[in-house]
């Protein structure tokens, strides 16, 4: 039997039906992946790791306690950056600017702060500002706070943000066409208690889960999930007296169990009660190494460095985190202008 063979001419002919069958294919492939990419980035923007996270928690507290603010004896101006899992595409960048002073008002002693936050990561960017208030009494031989504060959120998400090498065509159907911004408020509560050697808090954020509504408002396009946390930390004075050992521990829940919670295991060393260096264990993800230093003007600069261990190590030249504090002191009698490192 005769092998019968196409034309050349023929399969010529079939070559570029061919070639818009394959172009097409490789669209409708683009189009699912796009979907399945923003499906993904939008549930873990719902779920995931809301609430930033720091690595110098111990000098934080007000960011997640509202009972924590006036504790000290200083008006407090606190500035943190972090840049988290650097090198990974989208990976979140936090800039928080706060300030917190106690006061006292009809014979009781209070509390007040205002922070400002900026919190980037893929598509998504929340702006937030919060006032946090507590009222404060003696107990024992220390201070303990009751507070709640007041969220302003806007969340934006804009298919335009190209952060990092996360980016898409703004004219795939599954990314919206222009930017969505809403605004939403809630509240959180928290308690925290600190004496001279030893500091213990607890505090919820996102009470009332709030959540941002589509442009028609009839569906949820993101929610705040409650976050739960607890800290505590002990001063232990050495042998010799210009070191001092400051271990603490800090716990944030997930209720989503996409992490699994944030437990971080601290110790810092303090020399002269100016200049520390320590280091942190996370729990599931790594170490941290923490440095920092007082200067003469009582200005306070911190670092850490996050060492992934997890499996984004691939992905990721670390994490950095930086703090810059300055305390002004509001007893009249005093000389110097500024209070010393304190973490309680």
């Amino acid at each position: 039997m005769k092998r019968v063979v196409p034309e050349r001419k023929y399969c010529l002919l079939l070559l570029p039906d061919l070639q818009g069958i394959i172009s097409a294919e490789k669209m409708r492939m683009k189009r699912i992946f796009s979907f399945l990419f923003l499906f993904i980035i939008i549930n873990l923007a719902a779920t995931a790791q809301q609430d930033p996270q720091f690595s110098q928690n111990m000098f934080n507290h007000a960011n997640i306690n509202p009972g924590a603010v006036g504790a000290g004896e200083a008006v407090d101006i606190s500035l943190i950056s972090r840049i988290q899992w650097a090198g990974f595409p989208g990976a979140p960048k936090t800039n928080i600017f706060g300030a917190n002073a106690p006061f006292s008002l009809w014979g009781a002693q209070h509390g007040a702060g205002v922070e400002f936050m900026s919190d980037q990561w893929g598509y998504f960017e929340n702006v937030n500002v919060k006032l946090s208030y507590a009222l404060r009494k003696e107990v024992g031989n220390g201070n303990l706070g009751v507070g709640f504060s007041l969220n302003f959120f806007n969340w934006a998400i804009d298919p335009s943000n190209k952060n990092g090498e996360l980016f898409l065509p703004a004219s795939d159907v599954a990314i919206p066409s222009s930017k969505v911004s809403k605004m939403v408020t809630d509240i959180g509560f928290g308690v925290f208690y600190k004496d001279r050697n030893f500091y213990a808090g607890a505090s919820v954020s996102h009470i009332n889960r709030p959540a941002v509504k589509s442009q028609d408002g009839q569906s949820e396009m993101f929610f705040f999930e409650r976050h739960y946390y607890l800290t505590a930390g002990y001063n232990i004075q050495m042998a010799s007296p210009l070191f001092e050992l400051k271990p603490s521990i800090f716990l944030k829940s997930d209720p989503t169990g996409v992490r699994g919670g944030q437990i971080d295991l601290n110790t810092n060393i303090v020399y002269d009660k100016k200049h520390w260096g320590g280091i942190s264990y996370r729990l599931n993800e790594g170490f941290v190494l923490l440095l920092g230093t007082e200067l003469a003007n009582g200005l306070r600069l911190g670092y850490a460095f996050d060492i992934t261990t997890s499996k984004l190590t691939a992905g990721t030249y670390g994490s950095h985190e930086f703090h810059i504090g300055y305390s002004i002191a509001l007893q009249k009698k005093r000389k110097r202008k500024y209070k010393s490192i304190r973490y309680l």
